[in-house]
C-alpha cells in the first residue's frame, strides 16, 4: 500500500482529503506545518508528498527544499492558490512533480497522484540486470540466453553516455524495464526520470503534457504550466510507444533532439532544456515511415543506439528461470510460501507460444498463485487459462492477457479490420471491470493484472465510466 503525506495547515481540508485518499486504498499521514512534515519524512519511507505552499512558520518553498534534501527522488505535488502560482512553478522547475490550483477537481487530482507515485517508483525501485531467479529486490531482467546477453551488453555500454536510445520489441517484452535500467546505471541517475506513454494520453493533451503551455494558450489555460520535458531538465524522459505519437508532436520532439530547446504551447520564448531521450515502440517504424505515419528524420535521430528485445518464444531456454523468478517474487508479495511447480506444468508453460511475452507469463503466475491457495502448481491449474482445446477444432482458448493485448490495441486507436468499435468498447469495459472486481477495487493490483500503469488504468476507468461502490469507514 502506497503512503502519502499531506502537509496543509487547513485542518478541515487536510482531514477531509486524507479521508478521501484512504478510501482510495492509500495509507495517509497528515501534518499541519512544514516542520512537522519534514520530521515525518525523516522517520519513515513515503511514496508521495502533497504540499500546500502557504504554511505557518517554514513556508512551502523552504519545506520543499528540505524535503528534496532528505529524499531527492520523493515526488512532491504542490497545492497552491493563484497568489503563489509563480512560487509553485519555480518549485516545479526545481523538481516538484507538478502543481494544482485550489480548489481542485478530485478526479484530476487522483489521476495526478497515481502518475506521481508511479514516477517515484520508477526512479527509486532498482532494476537488476542479468539477475538470478531468486532475486526479490525490486524488479529484474531475467534470462541467460544469447539474445538477452546482447541486451545486457548494450545496457552496460550506453548507460553512462547521453546517447538517444530506441528500444524495440513486442508488447510485454520488458521495454520499460530496460529504460529504467539504463537510467539507474547512468550518469543522470540522481536526476528526474519521467515516463510519457504516448498511447495513454489523448492526442489533444499530449502536446501540453510534454511541452507545457502559457496562460491563455487555449480555453481553460488560466495559468502558465510547466511540461514534463522542461520539468525533467537535467534528467531523462522515456517516451513509451513513440510509434503512436501524432506527426505534429513528432516535429517538436525532432526539434528537441536537434536544438536542445522547446517552446511552450501558446508561447514564443525558446527554452533550453538538457534531457536524455529514451524511446520505445512495438510498431514497425520502417513500415510507418512508408505509410507517412512516422517521420523519417525523427527515426534516424532516435536510433542512435537501438536495443532489440527478443520475444519470449525466441528464448524459451529462459522460461524456467523466469517462472522461478515470478514464483519467488509474487509469492513474497502475496505473503505466502513459494508453492513450487510440477514438472508437467513446467513442460506446458515451455510449450506455450506466449503472445503476451514476459508480461503474460508474470500475469499468469500471479493469477494461479491467487487462486491456487498455496498448493504446488499443476498442469490442470493452467489448462483452462492458456491451452484449452475445443472438441471439434484445435484452437487455443483466449487467455486474459491475450484479451488484454487485443483490447489495449483497439483502445489505443489502432485499425480494427472487423469494424465493431462499439463492441470493442464493451469488451474493454468488461475486462477492466473484471480486473477491478478480482482485486477488490485495488487499482494498483488491477493495473498489474491488466499489464498497464495506474494512470493508464485510471484514464480508461474514466473513459468507460466504470464505477465501483466504495465502503466509507466511520
Amino acid at each position: 500500500m502506497n503512503t502519502i503525506l499531506v502537509i496543509d495547515d487547513d485542518d478541515q481540508l487536510r482531514i477531509s482529503f486524507c479521508k478521501l485518499l484512504r478510501e482510495e486504498n492509500y495509507s495517509v499521514l497528515g501534518a499541519a506545518s512544514g516542520e512537522a512534515g519534514v520530521d515525518i519524512i525523516t522517520q519513515q519511507p513515503l511514496d508521495l508528498v502533497i504540499l500546500d505552499m502557504r504554511l505557518p512558520g517554514m513556508d512551502g518553498m523552504e519545506t520543499f527544499k528540505q524535503i528534496k534534501k532528505k529524499d531527492p527522488k520523493l515526488p512532491v505535488i504542490i497545492v497552491t492558490a493563484f497568489g503563489t502560482t509563480e512560487t509553485a512553478i519555480e518549485a516545479t522547475k526545481m523538481g516538484a512533480y507538478d502543481y494544482v490550483l485550489k480548489p481542485f477537481e478530485i478526479p484530476e487530482m487522483l489521476n495526478l497522484i497515481t502518475q506521481a507515485i508511479d514516477a517515484g517508483y520508477f526512479m527509486k525501485s532498482p532494476v537488476a540486470v542479468d539477475a538470478l531467479p531468486d532475486n526479490q529486490s525490486g524488479d529484474a531482467i531475467i534470462g541467460q540466453s544469447r539474445a538477452m546477453q546482447t541486451v545486457y551488453k548494450a545496457i552496460g555500454r550506453v548507460a553512462q553516455t547521453d546517447a538517444t536510445i530506441l528500444i524495440r520489441g513486442e508488447s510485454g517484452t520488458g521495454k520499460e524495464l530496460v529504460a529504467r535500467a539504463v537510467y539507474q546505471h547512468g550518469a543522470r541517475a540522481d536526476k528526474p526520470f519521467l515516463i510519457i506513454n504516448c498511447v495513454a494520453i489523448p492526442e489533444t493533451l499530449l502536446e501540453s503534457e510534454l511541452f507545457g503551455y502559457e496562460k491563455g494558450a487555449f480555453t481553460g489555460a488560466s495559468q502558465k504550466h510547466i511540461g514534463k520535458i522542461e520539468q525533467a531538465n537535467g534528467g531523462t524522459v522515456f517516451l513509451d510507444e513513440i510509434g503512436d505519437m501524432p506527426l505534429s508532436i513528432q516535429a517538436k520532439i525532432l526539434r528537441l533532439l536537434q536544438e536542445k530547446s522547446i517552446e511552450r504551447l501558446g508561447g514564443e520564448e525558446t527554452i533550453p532544456v538538457d534531457v536524455r531521450i529514451i524511446a520505445a515502440t512495438h510498431q514497425n517504424l520502417e513500415q510507418a515511415i512508408e505509410n507517412n505515419k512516422f517521420r523519417e528524420d525523427l527515426y534516424f535521430r532516435l536510433k542512435v543506439v537501438t536495443i532489440e528485445l527478443p520475444p519470449l518464444r525466441d528464448r524459451k531456454d529462459d522460461i524456467p528461470g523466469l517462472i522461478a523468478y515470478y514464483l519467488q517474487k509474487l509469492s513474497h508479495e502475496l505473503k505466502m510460501d513459494n508453492p513450487g511447480i510440477h514438472d508437467e506444468a513446467l513442460t506446458l508453460l515451455n510449450d506455450y507460444e506466449w503472445p503476451g511475452n514476459v508480461r503474460e507469463l508474470g500475469n499468469l503466475i500471479q493469477k494461479v498463485l491467487i487462486f491456487n491457495r498455496g498448493a504446488p502448481i499443476a498442469a490442470s491449474d493452467l489448462v483452462q487459462i492458456i491451452h484449452h482445446r475445443h472438441e471439434n477444432n484445435h484452437t487455443h482458448d483466449i487467455s486474459l492477457d491475450t484479451i488484454r493485448q487485443w483490447v489495449r490495441q483497439n483502445m489505443a486507436g489502432e485499425s480494427n479490420s472487423y469494424g465493431f468499435d462499439d463492441f470493442v468498447d464493451i469488451i474493454s469495459g468488461i475486462v477492466i471491470s473484471e480486473a477491478l472486481v478480482s482485486t477488490d477495487g485495488n487499482r494498483t493490483q488491477a493495473a498489474k493484472l491488466l499489464g498497464m500503469s495506474r494512470p493508464t488504468l485510471h484514464a480508461k476507468i474514466e473513459k468507460y465510466n466504470i464505477r465501483m461502490q466504495t465502503r466509507i469507514s466511520d
